[in-house]
């Protein structure tokens, strides 16, 4: 069977379906690659390339839907497009059904098979396959640079000869995969970065990701990752005042807000509003990463960059992954290669569209005549649900004062215990053991405590974690040798001195060890 490419017709679209890499690995499959000439050219693909790769290169887009038996693109079919598709071909695109009935009844009627990239769902084994993450992820990490080219300032705080800068302050709204991906970015460029989602169960991912989670004192019973396929559920009407009363809050401080806030199927949250826009500093930015579903800010423009009354910059642009074209056509292209692996089991170069499997099922659209979608909900649950982390009250200083106040007793009480303990140890030992034995138990004991405090006064910092203890050990063997060195037993002086030995070739070679792995931390 022959896979095909056409050049993509939308307004300003540079990415491309199929790369000359994809390209090979959908021929080890056992398909034919088709292309129309020129539709990597704005990704920066040329017809060559793709010639190298044992691609055909067609000169329309006609000729294309002519010899494809299934037809791979980026954006949903225009109504030219549609009329190319015949039946028993295969579509595999972005789609949005349920935004585009009226398109997806055309498209059955004509007898296509259509698979929406954007329908797969959130299941462990369909990452692989998740165009709207990869999409997403590039979208996040380019809003970061667009704001950077609007904003007048450094984002990373600065000590200078000539005055000192502070960081940007970065609020990002929604951290699903393009909020994780704003944060990132933003947080690497040296930006104070805050984020706010209504899942409590990503407070975890923020904080690791070196932001500060904007937690909301609202209880409301919310579902979980699991029930709603990793996206957040709607709000109640209560949740929504107090989430915007706490943006209006954060609104004078913040010099750059992101918000990637979306709920399939529904047109965009207004999470921004315009007193929130008159509340930011002049030279601020907003980017609205869900401008082609309304916008989460209510002053956004699709496809435009405004500035407000008061001097923010409001970026509404709707082709942030355009905008890269040749990382995301590689991403894309990737997605759309390992949905045909999942199709061919065989890699017989034959298409097997199993309705019994969860990611083809819940991605196909129309197949022989039906439409299918909505698809049932997947066999397996999207993600596994976490626990919301509770918040962390700050203690006030009397507060503190008393906790440090009762850890120290304790630590007493339980130094103390063990004191008495070993104190009634030692004594019974002496009370029925031989003079002879009690010297070198003595020393033993002696080489244990002195052993143990030096090593545990190292910061573990500069231990590797198998060297810590072992460290520990060798020094109590070294402690103790070296005190029955001067033995007058030979025997004793040889193991003594073999003891000293080996255990200093432990110790510093962990030493060692350690140094190498802190050097391949350190920055050239």
């Amino acid at each position: 069977m022959r896979i095909g490419t056409p050049k993509e017709i939308f307004e300003n679209e540079a990415r491309v379906a199929m790369t000359p890499d994809s390209a090979r690995q959908l021929q080890k499959l056992g398909y034919e690659c088709v292309i129309e000439a020129g539709a990597g050219a704005k990704a920066r693909f040329s017809d060559e390339d793709y010639k190298a790769a044992g691609v055909e290169v067609v000169k329309t887009a006609a000729a294309l839907y002519k010899t494809a038996d299934i037809v791979a693109k980026v954006r949903p079919p225009e109504e030219i497009e549609l009329k190319r598709l015949r039946k028993g071909q295969t579509l595999i695109s972005f789609f949005y059904p349920g935004q585009n009935t009226e398109l997806l009844e055309a498209a059955n009627k004509k007898g296509a098979h259509v698979i929406a990239m954007d329908m797969v769902p959130r299941i462990s084994r369909a990452q692989k396959m998740d165009a709207l993450s990869s999409m997403a992820n590039i979208a996040g990490y380019r809003a970061v640079m667009e704001a950077g080219n609007n904003f007048g300032r450094f984002f990373t705080g600065q000590v200078t000869a000539a005055g000192k800068v502070p960081p940007a302050k970065v609020l990002v709204v929604g951290a699903g995969v393009a909020g994780l991906a704003a944060i990132g970015a933003a947080t690497s460029l040296g930006a104070q970065v805050y984020a706010f989602d209504v899942r409590p169960e990503v407070a975890e991912q923020i904080e690791s990701m070196g932001a500060e989670f904007v937690f909301l004192e609202f209880e409301e019973d919310a579902k979980d990752g699991a029930e709603t396929g990793g996206y957040a559920a709607p709000s109640s009407p209560e949740f929504r005042e107090a989430q915007l009363a706490k943006f209006r809050e954060l609104a004078p401080e913040m010099d750059i807000v992101i918000t990637t806030a979306l709920i399939p199927g529904r047109d965009a949250p207004k999470l921004w509003t315009a007193d929130m826009v008159a509340l930011q500093k002049a030279g601020s930015v907003v980017v609205d990463l869900a401008a082609e579903r309304g916008g989460n800010c209510d002053l956004t423009v699709p496809d435009e960059k405004i500035v407000s009354e008061n001097g923010v910059t409001i970026v509404g642009y709707t082709d942030f992954p355009s905008r890269m074209a040749a990382q995301s056509s590689t991403l894309y292209s990737t997605n759309i290669r390992h949905m045909m692996t999942d199709l061919t089991p065989e890699k017989d170069g034959v298409v097997n569209h199993n309705m019994e499997d969860d990611v083809i099922r819940g991605a196909t659209a129309s197949f022989e005549g039906d439409i299918t979608f909505p698809p049932p909900p997947p066999k397996v649950k999207a993600i596994a649900a976490q626990k919301p982390k509770e918040a962390v009250k700050e203690l006030t200083a009397e507060e503190k004062k008393a906790a440090e106040a009762a850890a120290f007793r304790t630590e007493t009480r339980n130094q103390v215990t063990l004191l008495a303990v070993g104190g009634a140890l030692i004594l019974g030992v002496g009370l029925v053991a031989p003079a002879s034995f009690m010297q070198h138990f003595i020393v033993f004991v002696l080489a244990v405590f002195v052993g143990f405090q030096v090593i545990w006064g190292v910061a573990h910092s500069l231990h590797t974690p198998l060297m810590a203890v072992t460290n520990a050990i060798s020094s109590i063997i070294i402690l103790g040798a070296l005190m029955q060195i001067g033995s007058g037993s030979f025997l004793v002086i040889l193991l003594a001195a073999l003891s000293v030995f080996m255990a200093g070739i432990n110790i510093f070679g962990g030493f060692m060890v350690t140094r190498r792995m802190l050097a391949m931390f350190q920055k050239s």
